[in-house]
């Protein structure tokens, strides 16, 4: 059986050199006569319908869609099928209950929840595999597509000959002898495969009856020759990278002469190391190498394999199969038919293809997914952040200043007259009084450093939380800390000014605050800009010891009044009694004043601390809605499709 050629059809002629009148009439006896696929006569059911299948045209010859099993012989020797065969002739890909389906859905599941994240080209490998797993998914699983691949002149399409026991492919001096890829089919059913690989029906051929044709170890076996990967013409090289990446397994074919050939290692080989176990390397030619020079050259192609990373399938152990073969003289051709066989007869070098596609495309998004460490957001990293915003809000500077409003109207109230009419007149006598300093509003300069403590705060969170993430997610992280950053220092200064007059809403809304906001109570104190004090609670002992300082008044005045009535002569002389009373009212008030200012130490410190603590729980509370929270969602996000990858990688059987 010989190849068609383009000077064959101008002459009309077929590729046994017979007229095409005489072989269309040998097809219509429904025999086989050189190996076109698709020359059967489709065999009819008692019920008038087609008993086999349906028959199918592709570029001038039909190639049944019918059986997927193993061939039957009596249809290769030409008799015609059995009309009472009815059986299901093609069996969709249907992957085992292995870890292939549920590394495919977490692969799907992943590139869904990336490409918000991730740009289109940086997913484009792993989208791909997915749409040729469900491709190769749709299509029989009862064959196996083997790529016979090879260099100019390593003699693939000798081999490809001596599998299918017919002159199919060409062989010779002249090069490129294979232009385009052929394919040869042992069984039916195979035409959706080879529609997949794009070869025309005129390049699809079937085994010669003998032998090769009735060998059951190659029933389903598809066998492709394709043209030589390092042709000078361009379209062949892309010719067989494209069917490189659809085949179920490929069979490398080298020569002593090129075995080493960086072409081959730097471009093949290399990047598909993680297919060995659907890869077989054959040294072809040893007929040309005298003596022990073919068990050197061998070793030698085994360690250039080896520092390829492709494992080799020796002692057992799953990998690359490596052997030497003449194609020429036959020798080493069986055995190779055999290993193929028992790989084709397993069933699973479409899922192995699969696993492998997959390993490389997880391999590939290694760098986005896989991060150094443990990052994420840790309880330091958020008290710390606290910290700084309540830093840049003055929280401990608002709960000093609550501490000495509390002991500044403890002081009025249970303060001596005197003292207190002195304090009044050093605050209205002096314009930089402690008073009126309270009531000032924050420089300029003060406005600036808090807002670029926020800032920094903000920056150094975002760096903790994305610290080790992949570039894409840190990225993520980071804009997700500085989106919600805006506007922040104001919303702490309104939040702040809420939690300094003790959680309701600010009055007075409309000034200028702290950051420079819509804000009517200074957050450090909880003074009403402009107007007075807010007054902090009293405790209930006040009034005792005010009545108590108001008595040592009274008792001072008394007597006052006693001994001037006695100096001016209205009463009696007796300077003792008054000046005792008097005394008592001087010494009395003090004292009064130094015990109630000991004994407002503890709730002046206590008014403090509350007042730090509301303006701090809310500046943390605005720092985790606007900025954590955010952050946080990133993080759980990368986290999901780190799970999803870990997914994909578990049952990986590459090692990548």
């Amino acid at each position: 059986m010989t190849a068609v050629t383009d000077e064959d059809q101008g002459n009309g002629t077929t590729e046994t050199g017979e007229p095409k009148e005489k072989e269309e009439a040998r097809s219509k006896d429904g025999r086989w006569d050189d190996g076109l696929i698709a020359r059967r006569a489709a065999a009819v059911d008692p019920r008038g319908d087609s008993g086999t299948g349906h028959s199918r045209t592709d570029g001038g010859s039909t190639d049944s869609a019918d059986p997927a099993g193993p061939a039957d012989p009596s249809a290769l020797a030409g008799s015609p099928p059995d009309e009472d065969d009815v059986r299901p002739q093609v069996e969709a890909y249907g992957p085992s209950g292995g870890p292939l389906p549920t590394r495919l859905d977490a692969l799907r599941e992943l590139v869904g929840l990336s490409r918000a994240r991730l740009d289109r080209d940086t997913l484009a490998e792993a989208g791909r595999v997915l749409d040729e797993a469900a491709a190769r998914q749709r299509l029989s699983s009862r064959h196996t597509v083997v790529a016979i691949a090879g260099a100019t002149g390593s003699g693939k399409s000798t081999l490809f000959n001596a599998f299918s026991g017919a002159q199919i492919s060409d062989t010779g001096l002249r090069r490129p002898t294979t232009s385009q890829p052929i394919a040869c089919s042992w069984t039916d059913g195979a035409a959706g495969l080879l529609d997949r690989l794009a070869i025309p029906g005129r390049l699809r051929r079937r085994p010669h009856p003998g032998p090769a044709a009735f060998d059951e170890a190659l029933q389903g076996l598809v066998l492709v020759d394709l043209p030589d990967h390092d042709s000078a013409a361009t379209a062949h090289r892309d010719q067989v990278d494209r069917v490189l990446a659809l085949v179920d397994a490929v069979i490398w074919v080298v020569d002593p002469e090129k075995y080493a050939d960086a072409a081959l290692h730097e471009r093949y080989l290399r990047p598909l190391a993680g297919h060995a176990e659907v890869t077989f390397v054959v040294l072809n030619q040893i007929d040309r190498l005298p003596g022990e020079a073919a068990d050197l050259v061998l070793d030698d192609l085994r360690r250039l394999l080896d520092e390829d990373g492709m494992a080799l399938g020796e002692h057992g152990e799953p990998g690359a199969t490596v052997m030497s073969l003449s194609a020429l003289t036959g020798d080493g051709v069986p055995e190779l038919r055999e290993m193929v066989g028992r790989f084709v007869q397993d069933r699973t070098a479409a899922t192995r293809r699969l696993s492998a596609d997959v390993d490389a495309a997880a391999a590939r998004l290694r760098p986005v997914y896989v991060a150094e460490g443990r990052p994420g957001l840790g309880e330091r990293a958020r008290e710390e952040f606290t910290d700084r915003l309540a830093e840049a809000v003055g929280a401990a500077a608002a709960g000093q200043a609550a501490e000495r409003e509390w002991r500044r109207n403890a002081g009025r109230a249970c303060g001596t007259p005197w003292l207190r009419l002195w304090r009044w007149y050093e605050s209205r006598g002096l314009p930089g009084s402690l008073d009126r300093m309270g009531q000032a509003l924050a420089p300029p300069e003060e406005e600036s450093t808090a807002r670029q403590r926020v800032e920094q705060a903000v920056r150094t969170v975002a760096d903790d939380a994305s610290a080790g993430l992949p570039a894409p997610w840190a990225q993520a992280v980071r804009e997700a800390a500085f989106t919600g950053a805006k506007g922040l220092p104001e919303a702490l200064d309104e939040l702040a000014a809420k939690a300094a007059a003790g959680g309701g809403s600010a009055k007075g809304s409309g000034g200028s605050g702290r950051f420079g906001t819509a804000s009517g109570r200074s957050p450090a104190t909880g003074v009403a800009l402009g107007g007075r004090p807010a007054r902090p609670p009293r405790p209930k002992w006040w009034p005792a010891a005010v009545l108590a300082q108001v008595s040592m008044t009274l008792l001072q005045v008394f007597g006052g009044l006693w001994l001037l009535g006695q100096i001016v002569g209205v009463l009696e002389p007796g300077l003792v009694v008054p000046a005792l009373i008097m005394l008592a009212g001087v010494v009395g008030g003090p004292l009064v004043e130094w015990s109630c200012a000991a004994a407002i130490r503890g709730p002046a410190r206590r008014y403090g601390q509350d007042a730090e603590r509301r303006l701090r729980e809310a500046a943390a509370g605005c720092g985790r809605a606007r900025v954590l929270d955010p952050v946080s969602a990133e993080l759980v996000r990368y986290r999901e499709v780190r799970e999803r990858y870990v997914a994909v990688t578990e049952f990986s059987t590459t090692g990548q």
